[in-house]
């Protein structure tokens, strides 16, 4: 039975929005810590082995796009039915959502594992690089089962309102990989594979508590859960109506990233790192506005099945604020304190320190608009609109890559990539911004119904 202290229809709006958030917040400070200690390490072996593991991330990072789709149908599945008091619809949601993404899963890992030189071809790496990229790959791609599974349960526990699960069990996983990741880098001398290796046991073990949790923890959202149920059409064909437009914004945003960094690629081995690193810092903005993003998909989830639209409309401007201020934040932390932040992770190497600060310099005016563009692509994630924040992600980041290419060439050379990115993701941001605020105002639900007017 559902219990009332996750219930996102009543109480203080920010103290539900909190509730959700901060434990998800937690949840992928542990995912970049997760990252961030396999980078420590791999900088101790040597820049190659950065470049790398950022090299395969790509294609990790391509498995996002299908994940989605799990994610998506089980977040606002459940959080929608639950809103609305049908808890066994809300179950059966999550279960195919659940199913979906474990077949997926199994695909794309399969992929990964026996294509692995194939596809870091596409990078035109030096040949030692790419060998170390490839097998990294090709053992990171056995691991892809267990995050497609994680991901769909952990979308369940929040959009039920709990999410507090997640965070421990992803707690458990960076333990295992602090644990075992030099162990096997530099104890046993295995290096780059080393890493991947100790990433997929990690993720292994995160999957085993996340299966259990969703059987067997007290505080479950459902009390009867089967993993081996039999697939329903109606529900499958509404999953793949919410996740299609998701996942094609994100196989798409990540495609033409790696076309970014094949053109950072001509530039060396330093600045692929370059990439490698700073994109793990500059998550300091999805870090909080990933999770507030996601606590509103629950939110906005369960308030729009229960039909509660000024509380819809609260949390969103509530969470705008904040995520105002946390923008600030990181941009100043970024514009100021860039190359500091590179000496921890490559110590002595003035090359990537002073190219990584000057990334992260001009990436510093992209964060408010990143920080925002999270809170309204959750809260039209909630209300089961996906389409508005893909088109406008497929896009931007389109003309990101013509923007990165065109200012590169005009003699900018990484400068100008780095611009690229950034004009991108400030429009990419701002519209999403203005977009749902013009839904917001005017645009029908999907019953037909307008957001009142505030009064």
């Amino acid at each position: 039975m559902r219990q009332t202290q996750y219930d996102l229809t009543q109480g203080g709006i920010l103290n539900r929005l909190l509730l959700v958030a901060i434990p998800v917040m937690g949840s992928q400070l542990i995912q970049m810590t997760f990252n961030l200690v396999d980078m420590f390490w791999l900088g101790r072996l040597s820049s190659e082995a950065v470049a790398a593991s950022g090299t395969a991330g790509m294609y990790l990072w391509l498995s996002v796009s299908l994940m989605m789709f799990g994610s998506m149908g089980a977040s606002i599945g459940v959080s929608q039915n639950l809103g609305r008091g049908d808890l066994s619809a809300a179950r059966q949601f999550s279960q195919n959502a659940l199913a979906m993404a474990a077949i997926l899963g199994i695909l794309y890992g399969s992929v990964l594992l026996f294509a692995s030189d194939f596809l870091i071809a596409f990078f035109d790496l030096d040949p030692a690089v790419a060998a170390q990229a490839s097998s990294y790959l090709a053992i990171a791609g056995l691991g892809i089962p267990f995050t497609y599974i994680s991901s769909a349960i952990t979308a369940t526990f929040s959009a039920s309102g709990n999410s507090r699960l997640a965070f421990f069990v992803n707690l458990v996983g960076l333990v295992v990989n602090v644990i075992i990741d030099p162990l096997l880098i530099f104890g046993l001398g295995y290096g780059v594979i080393g890493s991947a290796i100790a990433t997929i046991f990690s993720q292994g073990v995160v999957a085993l508590l996340f299966i259990w949790g969703i059987k067997r923890y007290k505080e479950r959202p459902f009390s009867d859960y089967s993993l081996w149920v039999k697939p329903q059409r109606e529900k499958l064909q509404q999953i793949y109506k919410w996740g299609t437009p998701v996942v094609l914004e994100n196989a798409l945003f990540t495609s033409l990233s790696m076309l970014n960094t094949r053109l950072v690629a001509t530039f060396g081995t330093d600045a692929v790192t370059v990439v490698r690193i700073g994109s793990q810092i500059e998550s300091l903005t999805w870090l909080i506005a990933g999770g507030f993003g996601g606590a509103l998909t629950a939110f906005v989830g369960q308030n729009f099945g229960a039909r509660k639209w000024s509380r819809i409309r609260d949390g969103f401007r509530i969470s705008s604020y904040a995520m105002t201020v946390w923008g600030i934040v990181v941009t100043a932390i970024l514009f100021f304190g860039g190359g500091l932040l590179f000496s921890v992770f490559i110590p002595g190497n003035t090359a990537i320190i002073a190219l990584g600060g000057v990334y992260l310099s001009i990436l510093s005016i992209a964060q408010i608009p990143g920080c925002l563009e999270a809170v309204a692509s959750g809260s039209f994630r909630g209300i089961g609109r996906t389409l508005p924040p893909s088109l406008i992600s497929i896009a931007s980041n389109t003309l990101r890559v013509v923007v990165a290419y065109s200012i590169a060439w005009l003699g900018y050379g990484l400068d100008g990539i780095w611009m690229g990115i950034a004009i991108a993701n400030v429009i990419r941001g701002t519209s999403m911004v203005f977009w749902y605020l013009r839904h917001q105002k005017g645009l029908n639900l999907d019953d037909g119904l307008a957001l009142p007017a505030r009064s």
